[in-house]
């Protein structure tokens, strides 16, 4: 089948770039407002922009409803976040903290999240993720201001924390990482096999 763009509803186009788009690595992005309430949100429209400088790059899909979200607002007035790396274990909590929740509630306490201090940004960290990107703010792109149009945030890396049981000979230990990644709909994958295979 062949869908030109052009004709799509949006809704269309989101399950099309959604469901074919996998599986993708999920941004568990926590913020603190300028009124000290933490804000835990997963975004899994998420990767590296830029190694030299250390860039991180998510993408927030607009709301239909026409209101920005927490985490972008937090990101705009304090200019610090953690993006917290997802793995098997956490994956029921992570799917929790995408309820919509009052700019009050925080989501660490709606869904019982373990959180600890950040060693250079004031956000909380979570505590079980097994690899954790503490960031500043480096440049908020608007590629439409639709309702699921795009608004793309790039984020400076200024301390990584690798749990110490994964990181071996100067590389993060891909079998043991355990991550989840994000399908099309309500779908997660699971790493049941990880295939190693060199490059020519």
């Amino acid at each position: 089948m062949i869908f030109d763009a052009s004709e799509l509803e949006n809704q269309e186009k989101y399950r099309l770039l959604n469901g074919g788009v996998t599986p993708r690595p999920i941004a568990w992005v926590s913020t603190r407002s300028s009124d000290n309430i933490d804000n835990l949100a997963p975004y899994s429209f998420f990767t590296v922009a830029s190694c030299n400088p250390p860039v991180l790059l998510y993408t927030q899909v607009n709301p239909r409803s026409g209101v920005q979200k927490d985490t972008l607002r937090n990101l705009i007035e304090t200019g610090e976040c953690v993006v917290n790396i997802v793995n098997a274990a956490l994956l029921e909590k992570m799917s929790l903290t995408s309820t919509t929740l009052n700019m009050d509630e925080s989501e660490f306490d709606f869904a019982d999240v373990s959180h600890c201090a950040s060693d250079k940004v004031q956000p909380r960290s979570v505590k079980d993720s097994p690899i954790r990107y503490e960031c500043t703010l480096r440049e908020v792109l608007s590629i439409s201001d639709l309702p699921m149009g795009g608004t793309v945030v790039l984020l400076d890396v200024k301390s990584i924390y690798v749990q110490d049981d994964l990181y071996e000979n100067g590389i993060i230990n891909q079998q043991l990482i355990d991550s989840v990644g994000k399908m099309g709909g309500d779908h997660y994958s699971l790493i049941s096999e990880c295939v190693e295979l060199k490059r020519p």
